[in-house]
């Protein structure tokens, strides 16, 4: 099993496993795929932050990650 850190920024996740931005992508973070967005904001972006920004509920993002193979690390 994987583990994400979610005090991690989701740039440091990505240098890490670099499928993690087509998977946020996939639960509702579209813009993470955008080499700029992960470069600039995804370099102080966490998970948590993010999933506020965008509306998203964190505990679905979670089972999301779950889902995929992903233990969490808070």
């Amino acid at each position: 099993m994987k583990v994400i850190d979610f005090r991690k920024t989701v740039y440091e996740l990505w240098k890490e496993d670099n499928n993690i931005s087509h998977i946020l992508a996939e639960i509702g973070f579209k813009d993470i795929t955008n080499p700029g967005m992960l470069t600039t904001a995804g370099r102080f972006m966490t998970i948590p932050k993010g999933a506020k920004a965008k509306g998203l509920s964190l505990d679905e993002v979670k089972k999301e990650l779950i889902k995929r193979g992903y233990e969490i690390k808070e």
